[in-house]
């Protein structure tokens, strides 16, 4: 099963609890975090996104949050571009089914822990219903209705612009970016540098995965507001994702000493995880669950629990975490997601498949669409080639459309195509990642597509990098044993074949085999 592909969790948990006390010249931000967005929306008709009076129309020109039928003709020619591509295969009925799904018929969902998913939408998850601070009414109609009767409320255009990229993030809808972007406009152009906006920038480019303009934006929005959650969420976010991991840490401590809090806590967790410091991570988590009140926080931490003991290979314990965060939330996808992944590690194929054949029919991105894949490849049933060649192929088609939405997408390419698509293709998104950013996720991105294009020699380096930091990453030390096992460095290949197989055994079924495979001619060829 492949691995989560976008490093940068949302939210992850440190060791101080209970909010920050700001300056007091600085009123406290609205309290917000990972707690799920509501089970049920009011949903908003798709081209009614412009929630100024006719004056205000009239007064300002186009307007910033989408004007009648625009989004939705972008959004109605997006879907039919891409039927017109697919309509002479066999898939173009599912590839419809999945441009449906991607503009509003996805159950919205919480953010996975080092998956943007491989949907790759990182950065600061805000829930549409805590953007005012908890009070009701705060959903994205709502929050129109209210801009219609009050259209300079800077705040108010600042809240809708983080309702349309939360609604992106959790529903897999890259459409709503430009939304989002001319609605976070609106709010600067009526309030110039107010940090609301900016910090709804700075979310925004992460979630395109520009992770430079998202610390751009997130800087700027600290220069107004130093106490700002979301600004200082965002900046750990795009530190981390542009490799720079010394900076990442640092930014953390100063955001945990400012505003301590569930979205906070975990950024600090995931940043010492990846440094090698599983220990320190395990316990930030387990004190951010036994703080958790809300049932939205409660399944974030135990997802995020159950994944960092998964990558671990201690299913029993992941599968305990994933229960409690369904016990708090039974539709909240990534614990789904997450215990399917275990259901497959511990042996479970049956439950596997099912989970994750829930999970993409509600919210089908590409981390999960080639899980998914991989387990039909595996349990091999009649049919199920079929099956699996479908999951890949709506990869692409998720791809096509969040780069429509402005989503860069190059690691989400590569990462899916290097085993399960064109192999050129993969590098080429690899490479073009590469140069603008080095993470350890990039840098085993690279490796593996250099080497799935016969260019073993030159992915070695880049192989090397990625297990540099300490993360332990069963898929990396994988990568890196097959890569060194194709470069003759048996002795380097057999270690780190082991330490994959003896990290995490079910890191990935087709993987995994492989591993077990290539590690048992070595022992032969002894």
């Amino acid at each position: 099963m492949a691995r989560r592909d976008d490093p940068t969790p949302p939210d992850r948990g440190h060791h101080a609890t209970g909010p920050a006390t700001p300056s007091e010249d600085r009123p406290a931000e609205p309290e917000h975090g990972p707690a799920d967005p509501p089970r049920e929306h009011h949903r908003e008709h798709p081209h009614d996104d412009t929630p100024a009076a006719p004056a205000e129309r009239e007064a300002d020109g186009p307007q910033d949050g989408t004007g009648e039928g625009v989004d939705g003709a972008v959004a109605d020619g997006r879907v039919a571009a891409t039927g017109r591509r697919r309509r002479r295969g066999p898939l173009a009925g599912l590839v419809v089914l999945l441009a449906v799904a991607m503009t509003g018929g996805a159950l919205a969902v919480g953010a996975g822990r080092d998956g943007h998913e491989a949907a790759g939408l990182t950065g600061g998850a805000v829930t549409p219903e805590l953007l005012a601070g908890g009070s009701p009414g705060t959903d994205i109609t709502s929050l129109q209705a209210r801009l219609r009767v009050r259209p300079k409320d800077h705040a108010g255009w600042a809240a809708l612009g983080l309702a349309y990229v939360e609604e992106a993030r959790t529903k897999g809808d890259p459409s709503r970016y430009p939304q989002a972007e001319r609605a976070l406009a609106r709010s600067l152009k009526l309030a110039p540098g107010n940090d609301q906006a900016l910090a709804g920038r700075a979310a925004l480019a992460a979630a395109r995965h520009d992770f430079a303009g998202a610390l751009t934006h997130a800087d700027q929005a600290l220069e107004q507001n130093p106490y700002s959650e979301r600004a200082l969420s965002s900046r750990i976010d795009a530190l981390v994702e542009l490799g720079r991991y010394d900076e990442a840490s640092e930014a953390a401590d100063t955001a945990d000493a400012r505003r301590p809090g569930v979205p906070v806590f975990t950024r600090y967790a995931y940043v010492r995880e990846l440094r090698g410091d599983v220990t320190t991570a395990h316990r930030v988590l387990e004190q951010a669950l036994a703080a958790a009140t809300s049932r939205g926080d409660i399944a974030y931490v135990g997802t995020q629990l159950g994944q960092l003991t998964w990558n671990q290979g201690d299913y029993k314990a992941a599968l305990g975490h994933y229960a409690r965060a369904l016990a708090a939330d039974d539709g909240y996808l990534p614990a789904l997601e997450g215990r399917a992944r275990a259901r497959a590690a511990s042996g479970d194929l049956t439950g596997a498949v099912r989970d994750l054949e829930d999970v993409v029919s509600r919210y089908p991105l590409p981390g999960p669409l080639v899980a998914l894949g991989e387990l039909y490849e595996v349990r091999a049933a009649v049919g199920d080639r079929a099956k699996a060649r479908n999951q890949y192929a709506l990869v692409d088609a998720w791809i096509a459309l969040a780069r429509a939405g402005g989503v860069n997408a190059d690691l989400d390419m590569a990462l899916a195509a290097a085993d399960h698509g064109d192999a050129g293709a993969a590098l080429r998104a690899a490479r073009a990642e590469w140069a603008r950013r080095h993470t350890v996720h990039t840098a085993d991105a690279l490796a593996w597509a250099l080497h799935r294009n016969g260019h073993a020699r030159e992915a070695l380096p880049y192989a090397r990098q990625a297990t540099a930091t300490g993360y332990r990453n069963a898929a990396f030390l994988y990568h890196r044993g097959m890569i060194e096992h194709a470069t003759g460095h048996t002795d380097a290949a057999r270690t780190h074949l082991t330490a994959a197989l003896k990290l995490n055994p079910g890191f990935s079924p087709l993987g995994a085999r492989t591993a077990r495979t290539t590690l048992k001619s070595l022992e032969t060829a002894r």
